[in-house]
């Protein structure tokens, strides 16, 4: 397995277990592993059976799992948008909150889920600590907005930089002309790196994501008609963005049924009739099937069972 794996789809399908369980698995090979969810409703804590918190907890040995906290994902955006109101402001620009808003309409100004996402990616992926990295993202809409959001937050912070620099230059200009040629000495850059810090950060996510040597992106999904619909687009947009998706995971499947209760074994062919077409339409990605273990198995138990398939495949 690569060193970052990251699961996504649809609302509801097992993200959260799968990637648990391929960390629970990646850990019994000795390798250190974090877990990490993006997803603002965090359920990794309920998976393992233990409070996670927005810090690494341990798991296990060689397992630590974390539910990224949303509200850092913006404190450091947003500092850098109100030092551009503060530099407009010294210009004589009086550019108050609704403005810098306006400014940024364009949808350059990310979510604070999604921004914490990318900046987890970075900051997990690229730490010694570990050697694998298991992402558990948020449904197919987030995850989505994720791929546009490094182009989208690199648009913004150069965007920035450019009205930084021209509204530095004037009132250099006339601060020299009124003070002489030392008024401008001495001047703080500390905000330009803060912004050119992030700009690179988001060129990093960029290259990670499509990365195959480093990155596979599993997708995750049920045999069942509205499942399969979103679950096309999902892996068609990834493919688009050059993300590398490794596996489509078919999670419950029906593999034992009581051939009395007809109602169950409807159910049965019904899915046995949407997996022919997930072969169908995937039939150059590899398929791991994962069985129903509803009354069956909770808890770390379900890891047990589920995570050599997943390791394995």
């Amino acid at each position: 397995m690569p060193a970052v794996i990251l699961y996504g789809g649809k609302g509801g399908v097992g993200k959260t277990t799968c990637a648990a369980a391929t960390g629970w698995s990646s850990a019994d090979s000795d390798q250190e592993t974090l877990v990490v969810s993006t997803d603002p409703a965090h359920s990794l804590g309920d998976v393992f059976e233990t409070d996670v918190g927005s810090d690494p907890t341990q798991i296990k040995p060689c397992l630590s799992a974390v539910e990224v906290d949303p509200g850092k994902g913006t404190a450091q955006y947003e500092a850098l948008f109100e030092a551009l109101a503060d530099d407009l402001g010294g210009a004589g620009i009086d550019l108050d909150e609704a403005g810098l808003t306006d400014l940024f309409r364009s949808g350059l100004v990310p979510g604070s889920d999604q921004l914490a996402a990318l900046t987890t990616l970075d900051s997990y992926a690229d730490d010694d600590r570990y050697d694998r990295v298991v992402f558990d993202t948020a449904p197919t809409g987030h995850t989505l907005r994720l791929l546009d959001l490094p182009q989208a937050v690199g648009t913004g912070v150069e965007t920035a930089l450019s009205v930084r620099e021209q509204v530095s230059r004037k009132t250099d200009a006339a601060k020299t002309m009124l003070f002489g040629p030392y008024a401008t000495m001495g001047g703080d850059d500390e905000d330009d790196r803060a912004f050119t810090d992030l700009l690179d950060e988001m060129e990093r996510v960029a290259a990670l994501l499509r990365d195959p040597e480093q990155t596979e992106f599993r997708v995750v999904c049920q045999p069942e008609r509205l499942v399969l619909a979103e679950t096309e687009r999902l892996v068609e947009r990834l493919r688009a963005a050059d993300v590398p998706v490794g596996h489509l995971v078919v999670n419950r499947v029906l593999t034992d049924v009581n051939e009395n209760c007809a109602r169950c074994t409807a159910q049965r062919d019904s899915q046995q009739d949407v997996l022919a077409d997930i072969e169908a339409a995937f039939e150059e990605t590899d398929i791991i099937e994962l069985p129903d273990l509803t009354g069956r198995a909770s808890g770390t138990a379900v890891l047990d069972e589920i995570a050599p398939m997943l390791t394995d495949a």
